[in-house]
């Protein structure tokens, strides 16, 4: 698609300063993008690469603006206005819509006539896919599943019995919603599997990568609430609730039936035990383990930094310690008329 850089400062609410009528019809980074092709800037430690870029535009902020050599486009917001505008320029390929010969419907099954179903796909009994939704192939969707408008499902998606997807919802390849919970009793040594009875409902603009699994609840249905994003290989428990236009990264995994508030932000690898609640606006940096609910908004970390691998020894061999170290150290305030009440307070005040 070719489009002027007038065109996209008024679509987008930009300041252009260039000529309106140069076009464009790609993105691409600083160092690659050619005089046909828009860049961005939003990290300020690339800012030197706005002086080599032959960029026919660059997004950028008003700060930065003056560094430029090239027509830019003054934005608040750089990296979101770049995704527009990539979004604009690079669109997903249309649909054909129907169903394919090497696809399998049920005939109890509801498909809008706006929506593709691709080879090998297959849709099971009462499941019901909106308008213009795009059912990759190799796809499952089970039956009583409903799948809102303008879905799209990339490739070898399962979507479980029952579970519920809103709108404009993303779900690339080899995800899986609404498979069976880990859900057990303990019997005498062995293990009685607990029916999982209940299933997922996923929000409007909702993204899951590839590989990523969101397991049905046991009695109640997990929850993705709206504007979710979630990167590949995570794993979502039973009966979890993730809250809107939370943001977690790659390997996360959250035991049953925690709770994430809204516009919580997780960094990979990160783990939650179960049964625990985070409030709204909580970050964790990667690697992390929380064993405990957050009450307060703010940034978490409980992963050590890596060191060299003499030096690690000799601090895990100073943990294994402090056990043995802080008995001597009651040993020592006892001997000396110090009292642990008395202590703790004084740390206190000192906080």
């Amino acid at each position: 698609m070719t489009v002027s850089l007038g065109e996209l400062a008024v679509r987008f609410g930009c300041e252009l300063r260039g000529d309106p009528a140069a076009t464009v019809d790609s993105v691409a980074a600083l160092s690659q993008a050619g005089p046909r092709a828009v860049s961005f800037l939003a990290n300020p430690k690339y800012v030197a690469q706005l002086a080599d870029t032959r960029a026919g535009a660059v997004i950028l902020d008003a700060r930065s603006a003056a560094s430029a050599r090239v027509p830019v486009l003054v934005a608040a917001n750089p990296h979101a206005t770049f995704a527009r505008v990539a979004t604009l320029l690079h669109p997903d390929p249309p649909l054909n819509p129907g169903v394919h010969p090497a696809a399998t419907v049920s005939r109890s099954a509801q498909v809008d006539a706006g929506s593709e179903v691709a080879a090998g796909a297959f849709v099971g009994d009462d499941a019901r896919i909106g308008a213009g939704c795009y059912i990759g192939p190799g796809s499952v969707v089970e039956r009583g599943a409903r799948i809102g408008d303008g879905c799209r499902l990339v490739a070898r998606v399962v979507i479980g019995p029952r579970v519920s997807l809103g709108h404009r919802c993303i779900v690339q390849p080899g995800a899986v919603v609404g498979g069976d919970g880990f859900g057990y009793a303990p019997e005498k040594g062995t293990w009685v599997k607990v029916p999982q009875l209940g299933s997922v409902v996923v929000g409007d603009d909702v993204e899951i990568g590839a590989n990523t699994t969101i397991d049905r609840g046991a009695l109640e249905d997990t929850v993705i609430e709206d504007g979710v994003k979630l990167d590949n290989l995570i794993m979502i428990a039973h009966n979890c609730r993730i809250g809107a236009h939370s943001a977690l990264a790659a390997c996360v995994a959250i035991a049953g039936s925690s709770v994430l508030g809204k516009r919580c932000i997780l960094g990979g690898k990160v783990g939650l035990t179960g049964h625990i609640t985070l409030c709204d606006d909580v970050v964790v940096l990667g690697t992390s383990f929380i064993s405990h609910s957050i009450s307060k908004p703010g940034v978490y970390s409980s992963a050590l930094p890596s060191e060299e691998a003499g030096v690690w020894r000799r601090i895990v061999g100073r943990i294994k310690r402090l056990d043995s170290m802080a008995k001597r150290l009651r040993n020592v305030e006892k001997h000396a008329g110090i009292s642990a009440a008395h202590v703790d307070n004084q740390d206190s005040s000192e906080d």
